[in-house]
């Protein structure tokens, strides 16, 4: 994954204009054009035209890589329009912090596994003897850019973790928990979708292209957690021991230079020293001129 990332990196380097700007609206754009034709669609014949489908594919209807991206959402013309708007917000951002070489090769990369793995999953079975007409209703249903899309807020958590979201636009929500909802949806898609294995897999599909492109970023974070933890608990410590004390001697601040407390200088001013790691205590004197605890 390392070496992935690294490749990608230096081929954005060197070809900064590659890609498709703002590919996001376009995606969303054709999204919203398919869903609109849909609804329209008295003969329910228009999504027959444009969904995944391997052998039709083979047969000449090479369209079918590409329109199968813009398969709607949900049945639903509000919750249609709210997932679309999420995407957008997400997958903008994304492009505007990545740029758009990395961007259009993150989304591109996810588009073609998604195609390897519809190919995968539609042969493999008819190979084995499997009914390939219930195999093609399976991919009209499950093979959409869905998963794609939510993944990009895991990309989008990995680099904005205490980014503020509104769920539903009423609810504020930390970016990292948000991401943790959304792997919940994808692990309960993952279990309920058993019996259309091999599809309930998909989910994976797009887990693994955000870990192709964003390893980076959880290193970083996991250890951005951990050293977080650990000077919260030594602080948490000290305080504790601060109170200790002072239920002890009867004073509240103590400085650690000179010794004086509010008790024996009751108009001396105390501080505590933002650049020490824990919670040490200081007199006016000492606050400026002590050195500073590391450890």
């Amino acid at each position: 994954m390392k070496a992935i990332d690294r490749a990608v990196t230096k081929f954005c380097y060197k070809h900064p204009n590659f890609g498709v700007r703002n590919l996001m609206l376009y995606i969303i754009a054709g999204s919203g054009l398919v869903y609109i034709i849909n609804l329209m669609d008295t003969t329910a014949t228009f999504m027959l035209y444009i969904n995944f489908n391997p052998r039709l594919i083979l047969r000449g209807q090479v369209w079918r890589l590409v329109t199968f991206l813009f398969m709607p959402v949900d049945s639903s013309p509000l919750w249609e329009i709210v997932a679309l708007y999420f995407y957008y917000f997400i997958g903008s951002n994304l492009e505007r912090q990545w740029g758009t070489a990395r961007f259009t090769i993150y989304y591109f990369t996810g588009v073609l596994m998604n195609i390897l793995f519809g190919f995968a999953a539609y042969y493999i079975p008819a190979l084995l003897g499997s009914d390939t007409g219930v195999i093609s209703q399976l991919q009209a249903m499950f093979m959409t850019s869905s998963y794609l899309n939510l993944s990009m807020f895991f990309a989008f958590a990995s680099i904005w973790p205490d980014a503020i979201v509104r769920l539903f636009f009423i609810i504020p929500i930390k970016m990292k928990w948000a991401a943790w909802i959304d792997a919940a949806f994808f692990a309960y898609n993952i279990l309920a979708g058993m019996w259309y294995f091999p599809y309930n897999l998909l989910p994976l599909v797009a887990i693994l292209n955000f870990f192709l492109f964003c390893w980076g970023n959880l290193k970083i974070n996991f250890k951005r957690d951990r050293g977080y933890s650990k000077r919260r608990s030594q602080f948490n410590s000290a305080i504790h021991q601060a109170k200790n004390e002072e239920r002890m001697h009867g004073y509240r601040h103590k400085c650690e230079v000179c010794g004086r407390t509010d008790v024996s200088d009751p108009d001396l001013e105390f501080r505590y020293c933002s650049r020490c790691q824990g919670y040490h205590c200081y007199c006016a004197d000492h606050i400026n001129t002590h050195i500073h605890h590391t450890e």
